[in-house]
């Protein structure tokens, strides 16, 4: 796997990747730093479904723009760090073939409380489908 980017500051940790690789879950987690002030750490795992538009597909296959998806989740990040006190965001997302049941997103959060690490998880989540140039496309 190739990082697209890890940045330590001061205060907030940041772990980007792009992969055609499985993402190795128990891994990431084991992984996982915290601080003393650290009191939530808010993950969130998608999933790809075996069906899409009410058809039973085999995948999605996941293409991205590399550079531009790199550029704009960390405008995120910039973002989320604005808006909550995060001590660290972490995300992997696959490209290529994702077969049913398998994981195309993994996404932490850590912060103070537990608030702030749902609600920048959830707004981080929602603002990468809607900006980040990642594409998935049914495999029937």
């Amino acid at each position: 796997m190739t990082a697209l980017a890890h940045r330590q500051g001061l205060s907030v940790t940041r772990h980007l990747l792009i992969t055609p690789e499985p993402i190795p879950e128990a891994a990431l987690v084991q992984g996982r730093r915290l601080s003393r002030a650290a009191g939530a750490a808010v993950s969130f795992v998608g999933v790809v479904r075996g069906t899409e538009a009410d058809q039973p597909i085999q995948g999605l296959a996941y293409e991205a723009f590399a550079r531009m998806a790199e550029h704009q989740l960390h405008k995120l990040c910039d973002e989320v760090e604005r808006r909550w006190p995060v001590e660290s965001v972490r995300l992997v997302h696959r490209v290529g073939l994702v077969k049913a049941g398998e994981v195309s997103l993994w996404l932490e959060v850590v912060a103070p409380h537990r608030g702030e690490a749902f609600a920048a998880c959830q707004w981080l989540i929602e603002e990468l489908k809607r900006v980040v140039p990642i594409w998935k496309k049914p495999v029937p």
